[in-house]
């Protein structure tokens, strides 16, 4: 049974997340949308794509956490590699605008999908938040453009606090492009593709790329960095004792470092 389901509507593909019950994401839920984001690419019915969800209220709560805390280090550094490098180079080669449609939660690899669009709508019931410093890891891939889109201090506190936080701050420190009323944030996302779809696809695509090299010296160049970050925090006692806490559902006791 397919984890991601695409449909094209009125030049839009919609590419919607469908793992129940939270939209976890394991390699095979990312396999999926990678080849989802690839269809996209290459459907000329296709202008502009949306990413949302097909589970009411349930964004995508991050990653499953499995293949860190049970798996060899070669498939943690293999989920990470397509959650951050293959991810990045599909929505950077796509040629057609994205928008991110958020209802619910966004956490972790869940902020990074919603990044990684062009565009971000949000429903003002959607909730936000970088929780891997909570259970041994960090947000490594969110270093480079967070800081960027946000400012240093305000980066370093979402990043470090792991706090959780509403689409009205989300849209008022400039992650999100539009709020929407509850329930109605697809539509709103629809409303933004189809003008997107509308213009040139020919300008779109040569825009985007242009756009993207502009903007993207840094991060590209980063997300290496990051890869090679969380592989070798997933190897610290921190991250034993997060994860643990986590399945075990209590508050980590931290060592000194």
């Amino acid at each position: 049974m397919s984890t991601v389901r695409y449909e094209v509507r009125d030049n839009v593909a919609e590419i919607l997340l469908d793992n129940a019950p939270v939209n976890a994401l394991d390699e095979t839920v990312i396999d999926e949308l990678l080849a989802a984001l690839e269809r996209a690419r290459i459907d000329s019915s296709a202008r502009a794509v949306i990413l949302g969800t097909a589970i009411p209220k349930r964004f995508c709560a991050g990653l499953k956490l499995d293949a860190f805390r049970t798996g060899s280090s070669a498939e943690g550094r293999n989920l990470i590699d397509k959650i951050y490098v293959r991810l990045v180079d599909a929505q950077f080669n796509l040629g057609k605008p994205s928008v991110a449609a958020v209802t619910g939660a966004a956490r972790g690899a869940g902020m990074t999908l919603a990044i990684s669009c062009d565009l971000i709508v949000a429903a003002d019931t959607a909730t936000f938040g970088y929780p891997e410093i909570d259970v041994g890891l960090l947000p490594a891939i969110h270093f480079t453009h967070l800081p960027r889109i946000v400012g240093r201090y305000r980066a370093f506190e979402l990043l470090f606090t792991g706090r959780t936080f509403g689409a009205a701050e989300a849209h008022a420190l400039g992650l999100v492009n539009r709020l929407a009323p509850d329930d109605s944030e697809m539509d709103e996302a629809r409303k933004l593709a189809q003008l997107l779809a509308s213009k040139s696809p020919e300008l779109m695509r040569i825009g985007k790329a242009a756009f993207l090299n502009a903007i993207d010296s840094d991060y590209r160049r980063g997300v290496a960095g990051a890869v090679e970050l969380v592989c070798a925090v997933s190897s610290t006692e921190a991250f034993c004792e997060g994860m643990a806490a986590f399945v075990e559902k209590r508050k980590p006791v931290w060592k000194d470092g």
